[in-house]
């Protein structure tokens, strides 16, 4: 049991090619066995067939003499036993004239079954070997037999020669088929072992520092299943690559995100501290003083609350399955823009606001609160990036499908190498970082998440004099 328990573990830790073709050895093996026995025993009853023919021919030829000398002197063969045979109360008695082994018992067996029909048997001599035995009656009315006996040992011997040659051409047939096919199935599968050392490439890859997976499997053939499984293994890579490379991507946003939440969150904090030190010192001066440090710790409170409240928005809107960040309702699209319109103005009298002409009737599925949040956000990214006195234009479209909601302003533009990077959280054009003009760099991001979550798209397009900001939403959520 250890033995076979050895060899089978063996089997298992063998290579692919190495079982297959130790497989198809074996399969041949039996296919040899079977052909082999088959052709063993056809020509051995071919044999035997032609030793019974020369029996009968043997026998017949002398049957017409021996009935006219009543059973004398039958033909004697070399190698053969012949006799004649008077069967007399169920006992063979042999006739003078014949030839018979010192053992002659089983031949008169023979002789005593044959005295009304021919009989062919084959029997065992005691130290002469096996005999093919025929008998047949000459005188039925006296029960008078001839039995004739050939030797099988020459048959036996072509037989097993046969059996010989068989043996070694099948054995050096299956070494070469084991050997042959050995090769074949290494040359048929060495596709993939050039996959297994394309993974091994990318297992030595430092993925942490380096994303990117420039091994692919390249070789050719192995037949239309290997080529299936190398496409699809090299999807699979490309597939990895570019999720490596976006999940790299958001890391270094994540980080970058972090750094500019730090940073900013640390600025009203420090201003806070600050301020609380002077309000302390400042217990004994003024109350005017001191009301001037508590408005400045208001203001500072006031823009770090806003940050996060949109850093808390963000996050929602980033994991829409954990909390809903919208609740939509039917909505009033002249409604809407009339309001933020006028807050705007009331808000901002030094940039003075145009409202085109807007569609009657227009009703549209979104949260209000937060689509209200995107053109209190779009118009004061207008306001706070253009000098005073700069006009804003509002305006909506909508057809059958959806609605389009545009605010620009005549202010002098946004840098080209900027444009793409406007949405980004905590982009500033202002790369100093300073607050003079009031931002914190989320209010754009906020725009895009909030239109996102809407179902809809925001573009830009601005040139010195123009800049444009163009929102498109569904009508209805699917």
């Amino acid at each position: 049991m250890k033995m076979l328990c050895r060899w089978f573990e063996a089997w298992r830790r063998s290579r692919l090619g190495t079982r297959l073709a130790l497989g198809l050895g074996a399969l041949a093996l039996v296919v040899f066995a079977v052909v082999g026995t088959v052709m063993v025993g056809i020509m051995k009853g071919y044999l035997n067939s032609r030793l019974d023919e020369q029996l009968a021919k043997t026998q017949i030829s002398q049957v017409p003499s021996l009935r006219t000398t009543h059973g004398g002197n039958p033909q004697q063969t070399y190698g053969w036993y012949s006799a004649v045979f008077s069967v007399q109360n169920g006992e063979a008695l042999p006739q003078a004239g014949g030839s018979l082994p010192p053992d002659s018992k089983a031949l008169e067996e023979v002789a005593e079954d044959a005295t009304r029909t021919e009989v062919l048997r084959t029997v065992h001599i005691d130290d002469k070997g096996t005999y093919r035995v025929r008998a047949c009656p000459i005188e039925p009315a006296r029960n008078i037999v001839l039995v004739s006996a050939a030797p099988q040992a020459d048959l036996d011997r072509t037989v097993s020669r046969l059996i010989m040659v068989e043996v070694v051409a099948f054995l050096l047939a299956l070494a070469v088929l084991v050997i042959v096919g050995r090769l074949v199935l290494r040359r048929g599968l060495r596709p993939l072992s050039d996959m297994a050392g394309t993974a091994h490439d990318i297992a030595s890859h430092d993925l942490t520092t380096n994303a990117d997976l420039p091994v692919r499997a390249r070789a050719n053939g192995g037949g239309a299943e290997v080529e299936e499984l190398r496409t699809a293994f090299n999807l699979m890579l490309a597939h990895l690559d570019s999720s490596l490379v976006a999940r790299r991507k958001a890391n270094e946003r994540l980080r970058r995100f972090i750094a500019d939440a730090s940073h900013e969150l640390r600025t009203p904090l420090t201003s806070i501290r600050g301020y609380a030190e002077l309000f302390r010192y400042a217990e004994a001066n003024e109350p005017a003083e001191r009301e001037a440090h508590l408005s400045k710790i208001r203001e500072e409170t006031q823009r770090m609350s806003v940050l996060v409240d949109d850093l808390l928005l963000l996050a929602r809107l980033d994991a829409p399955e954990t909390e809903a960040p919208l609740r939509l309702v039917d909505v009033d699209l002249a409604e809407l823009i009339t309001d933020a319109g006028e807050a705007f103005a009331a808000g901002r009298p030094e940039h003075p606001l145009s409202i085109s002409a807007l569609p009657e009737g227009v009703v549209l599925q979104a949260d209000p609160v937060r689509l209200r949040q995107v053109l209190d956000n779009l118009l004061a990214n207008a306001a706070v990036h253009t000098p005073p006195g700069t006009a804003v234009t509002l305006s909506a479209a909508a057809s059958d499908s959806e609605v389009v909601l545009r605010v620009s302003d005549a202010g002098p533009g946004i840098p080209p190498e900027a444009r793409e990077r406007i949405f980004d959280r905590f982009y500033r054009v202002d790369t100093a970082r300073t607050r003079g003009n009031g931002g914190t760099g989320l209010g754009l991001s906020v725009v895009l998440s909030l239109v996102s979550a809407h179902g809809g798209t925001i573009d830009v397009e601005s040139a010195p004099g123009a800049t444009t900001f163009t929102v498109r939403l569904p009508r209805r959520r699917s």
